[in-house]
């Protein structure tokens, strides 16, 4: 029996046992075993093979995005693609057969890639989908192009096929601590009540993997698929936006259905509709930060950012703008438009963190705190 039909029946297994306290234990087993067989499919081919054209393209510009959907729902359309070239330049001839479509929003260069329609089985290889979706995972924002009149069933067998291939979709990765080591068992310990695992099922999926002497500790409450995720290592957690095109198509209230779904966005492409909100809602997802800065007696410069990640912190600035400013940093001036106020910076370079700090700016001209620095 090879890996599709073990694959096949544990599925069917899963799908054919009630849910209870009794069966818990098995189905925690099965999910491992399904979960490994998974990981096995997706391992490259030992067998020689001719060499040949490669599919992935290399990343450029500040930010990938992967767009991604079943053949023929518009994922690269005449509306989207004029919309993405007028934000870089005007008159730039766009053939539907390359892969890397490069354009500019808010001083970012952002690298939006058409990856081909994928089918239903893609994470078994059929169509091309396994490549296609080893592409994505490279991306930092999935757009997954759905039809309106069948969006239900489009976006169900898709989370199917990229879970299938360990791409969690607007999830966060779970608050568990998890160590293997050379003797003394396994030690379970938790921080919070579980509802969804047990000792006993930590120790039965362990054994499933062979490890024998670990140290687990749960910092929050989570299921045994996420706890499987945990033990594997190789998940990919990704924001993904959700487009509904072909909104011309169905009735006001299916779209207003849509449109209040969480991480959905309608648009239509052929009647231009929702498309600069769909650049908002991607530049928000992308979670990018524009900083400006100024020399010293001159006024800021405007019109080139530094762009950064959230979380990032004035030691990667001082790395985007030369390598060796870091270690000869001194101080950072701070202005502050919301609050007018002159802020002086501590050498403390790896403290000052983007996230809780309104020191950080974002862009010029929305309502979050604006912030230019003079380096000293």
């Amino acid at each position: 029996m090879g890996i599709l039909e073990k694959i096949s029946e544990i599925e069917k297994e899963i799908a054919r046992t009630q849910k209870n306290k009794a069966t818990e234990y098995h189905l925690g087993l099965l999910k491992a075993k399904l979960a490994k067989y998974r990981a096995q499919l997706l391992e490259p081919s030992k067998s020689p093979a001719a060499k040949g054209e490669g599919f992935d393209v290399m990343k450029s510009g500040d930010a990938r995005v992967a767009l991604i959907g079943f053949p023929s729902v518009g994922k690269v359309s005449e509306g989207l693609c004029s919309l993405c070239l007028q934000a870089v330049c005007p008159a730039k001839s766009f053939q539907l057969s390359i892969l890397p479509f490069p354009f500019q929003y808010k001083g970012a260069n952002i690298q939006l890639l058409d990856l081909p329609g994928i089918i239903e089985g893609a994470a078994q290889g059929k169509g091309r989908g396994r490549q296609v979706i080893a592409v994505a995972r490279t991306a930092d924002v999935v757009i997954m192009m759905l039809d309106a009149t069948k969006g239900e069933v489009q976006r169900a067998l898709l989370e199917k096929e990229l879970e299938s291939v360990g791409i969690r979709l607007n999830k966060s990765k779970p608050n568990i601590y998890f160590k293997p080591k050379k003797g003394g068992g396994i030690s379970f310990n938790s921080t919070v009540t579980l509802t969804q695992c047990s000792e006993k099922l930590v120790q039965l999926i362990l054994h499933e993997y062979k490890i024998f002497n670990a140290e687990v500790l749960f910092r929050e409450d989570c299921s045994p698929d996420e706890f499987i995720d945990v033990i594997v290592g190789n998940r990919v957690y990704m924001p993904c936006l959700y487009v509904y095109n072909k909104i011309d198509q169905i009735s006001m209230e299916e779209v207003d259905r849509l449109a209040r779904r969480p991480h959905s966005v309608v648009i239509s492409c052929g009647m231009k509709l929702n498309l600069d909100y769909l650049l908002e809602k991607l530049w928000e997802y992308l979670a990018l930060t524009c900083i400006y800065t100024k020399k010293r007696g001159q006024r800021p410069d405007f019109t080139d950012a530094i762009i950064l990640r959230k979380g990032a912190s004035v030691e990667h600035v001082c790395h985007r703008i030369h390598r060796s400013l870091a270690s000869q940093f001194k101080y950072a001036l701070v202005w502050v438009s919301v609050r007018q106020q002159l802020e002086s910076l501590s050498s403390g370079v790896s403290e000052w963190s983007s996230n809780p700090s309104p020191h950080f700016l974002l862009q010029r001209g929305q309502a979050q705190s604006t912030a230019l620095k003079e380096w000293a």
